[in-house]
């Protein structure tokens, strides 16, 4: 598995947005070329010969920046905002619409212009590429989720937050990567008031006798 970016990798996402890079900054050019083309494609659809024709440099620029697709893809893929301030925010109302703020917040998230392409390169990605998965994962689920369950002090947060997980996920690859109509065109507070309730009930409800439920299961095979 790759490592994370090194030293020299992008900035904070607030210094990247708007305007593609000028010409003269070569690095960044190839990274909004490689966010393009991994959003369009995912990992594996997309070759270093495809990334540096879109940034209009040589590919051996490519691997002289990034040395591979891998570590071209974790510096493109940096998700570009912090997530520290949504969440206790989502946490401090009411707590019976808790999954209604969680899926407005999410879906208001990914239609912004400036990170549904970090998102559906991870997305697109995550099926075939592990770096892609576990990313998916952090963005989703080990960072922001575990820390809501942990500020909401619920039992099993650790079960609740990867089932609230397990929704936004399916809710992201219908919505973004299927386009499965008509919840790809429906607004993120219709959304909010048809996924919400089942959110709430995963991180608020009675998920049963959790170490029956394990025990029922058996061991992995």
């Amino acid at each position: 598995m790759s490592s994370g970016p090194e030293a020299g990798d992008p900035a904070p996402a607030s210094t990247r947005r708007g305007r593609r890079p000028g010409p003269g900054d070569t690095r960044g050019r190839i990274l909004a070329a490689a966010r393009e083309a991994f959003a369009e494609r995912g990992f594996d659809g997309t070759t270093v010969r495809e990334v540096a024709g879109r940034a209009e440099v040589d590919p051996a620029l490519v691997h002289h920046y990034f040395g591979s697709k891998q570590r071209l893809f974790v510096a493109a893929m940096q998700f570009p905002v912090g997530l520290d301030a949504i969440f206790p925010a989502i946490a401090a109302g009411p707590r019976e619409q808790l999954g209604a703020r969680i899926v407005q917040a999410f879906v208001t998230l990914w239609d912004r212009p400036d990170v549904q392409p970090t998102l559906l390169g991870i997305a697109r990605s995550a099926t075939t590429d592990p770096v892609a998965a576990e990313m998916f994962r952090g963005v989703l689920v080990d960072g922001p989720l575990r820390a809501l369950g942990a500020l909401l002090d619920v039992p099993d947060a650790q079960t609740r937050a990867a089932l609230v997980g397990s929704q936004l996920i399916g809710l992201a690859m219908g919505r973004y990567v299927a386009r499965l109509e008509p919840i790809a065109s429906l607004p993120a507070g219709a959304l909010a008031r048809l996924v919400g309730p089942t959110l709430t009930r995963y991180l608020l409800g009675d998920l049963g006798d959790l170490a029956t439920a394990h025990a029922d299961a058996g061991p992995s095979p």
